[in-house]
């Protein structure tokens, strides 16, 4: 099952000291490796929002960019969910904390604690989150096709 122990403790770090070009590079490779490796049937990318310090927010743009170049190159469908999306459909509040979203994915899995570090436990609830509102979309879109289907017969 995709919770398993393996995978939510699975986080890419790189060393804050080096070349932005060469963490980049490393997190694409760690991408591309984990993609080849578990085999996914959608990429989840939370979507980069920056209301006041957009500079602190490039790396993660950029980490996030890289996601989806991976998942797009292994021929994989890629969605994108706000961190607002995010926290409210784990917590019931789109304004929930760290540890308000960690302590749901935590109850949610039957886990004993919430995923560590915290980026992990966000990375979780991304997955649920698309889990539970990709499945609404699809079952929307499919019923949208079929009365095109009908309108044009």
């Amino acid at each position: 099952m995709w919770w398993t122990e393996p995978l939510v403790g699975s986080v890419i770090t790189t060393p804050a000291d080096l070349d932005p070009s060469r963490r980049l590079l490393m997190i694409e490779t760690a991408l591309t490796e984990w993609i080849a490796e578990h085999h996914p049937d959608v990429v989840a990318v939370e979507r980069v929002f920056a209301e006041h310090n957009l500079h602190s927010v490039i790396g993660t743009a950029q980490a996030a960019g890289l996601a989806m170049v991976a998942g797009a190159r292994a021929g994989l469908p890629v969605f994108t969910h706000t961190p607002t999306e995010v926290k409210a459909a784990i917590t019931g509040s789109g304004r929930a904390d760290k540890a308000q979203v960690g302590h749901m994915v935590a109850r949610l899995l039957r886990l004993d604690a919430p995923p560590k570090p915290a980026d992990a436990a966000d990375a979780v609830a991304l997955a649920i989150c698309h889990l539970w509102r990709g499945a609404a979309s699809d079952r929307m879109a499919e019923a949208i096709a079929r009365q095109g289907r009908k309108a044009s017969a």
